[in-house]
């Protein structure tokens, strides 16, 4: 494994580390490592995320089109879940 050190870190930027560490019930190494790995997953998602860009997509419908199909299924949702009205 391969070890990182970062330089001149101002002492109110450890100290507010240190304790988002101890909240976390972890080590300062713990949760900067967590911190990292993290970033690291977050660069991969976006490189799949991109290879599905919207460019990439073959649809054909407007954003009011969207929102005029799901209002609709939505009312016919709630109609369905109301059921049959029932006199008392």
């Amino acid at each position: 494994m391969v070890a990182l050190q970062i330089r001149d870190v101002p002492e109110p930027l450890r100290d507010q580390l240190v304790a988002l560490a101890q909240r976390r019930g972890q080590s300062l190494q713990a949760f900067l490592f967590d911190l990292v790995r993290d970033e690291a997953r977050r660069a991969d998602n976006i490189a799949v995320l991109k290879q599905f860009s919207p460019a990439t997509w073959d649809i054909a419908f407007t954003a009011q089109e969207v929102v005029v199909a799901l209002d609709a299924e939505r009312a016919e949702r709630d109609s369905a879940l109301d059921g049959p009205e029932v006199d008392e």
